[in-house]
């Protein structure tokens, strides 16, 4: 199983991008799960840290193409240029997905399998905070693209009380583009399915935060 441990930066005494630069723990999305169908493997990795009270994930991409049609949250994100993170509760009921595309726009849902999931409600997105490079798409770029998003999630969006933190928690990063000219499904921790399934909590590897 793969791990990572996620330390607590200094983000009060420093910038955003020089905190997670010099202390973020680094990932590498770069596992071809399914090599036949889909090898197209867009360079993709970030870091990821933690404030007393939240995660923050940053992922950078440089790849083929640049979708981006949906322009709100909660829509089908996975369909554009999108980066993934998949966290479970620390008693294992439940997992939520935040999807993200390359416009800071954000999926996200909780629920116990692939078949039941929940979005958010409004209150919870606002309390995500995302930042992204890219500010507008009208149509899909071609050529070689390089983007940057990263969000800040709440540790009450994950089910986790900031005061008690678990050790651990299970997780994974991926990287896709359901709909754009080069489909590819990438992922941190190796998922071993026939085909492209991002929804196997089985297949997460584990932040060590303590």
């Amino acid at each position: 199983m793969k791990t990572i441990r996620v330390p607590l930066a200094d983000f009060e005494n420093k910038d955003l991008d020089s905190a997670l630069e010099l202390e973020g723990a680094r990932f590498d999305v770069d596992c071809v799960n399914w090599p036949g169908e889909f090898p197209y493997a867009p360079l993709c990795a970030g870091r990821i840290a933690r404030t007393e009270g939240s995660l923050v994930v940053d992922f950078r991409v440089s790849g083929l193409d640049l979708r981006a049609e949906n322009k709100e949250d909660n829509g089908s994100q996975w369909e554009d240029s999108c980066v993934e993170f998949f966290v479970q509760d620390p008693d294992g009921s439940v997992y939520y997905n935040f999807e993200i595309n390359a416009l800071g726009k954000v999926l996200a849902c909780a629920g116990a399998d692939r078949n039941h999931r929940t979005p958010r409600p409004a209150e919870e997105m606002e309390a995500i905070a995302r930042f992204a490079t890219v500010k507008k798409v009208d149509s899909e770029k071609d050529g070689l693209q390089n983007w940057r998003v990263c969000i800040i999630i709440p540790f009450e969006l994950i089910g986790v009380d900031p005061e008690d933190l678990p050790a651990k928690l299970r997780a994974n990063f991926y990287k896709c583009g359901d709909k754009t000219a080069h489909p590819h499904f990438l992922s941190w921790s190796p998922v071993g399915t026939p085909g492209p399934d991002f929804h196997r909590p089985e297949f997460f590897g584990e932040l060590i935060l303590g």
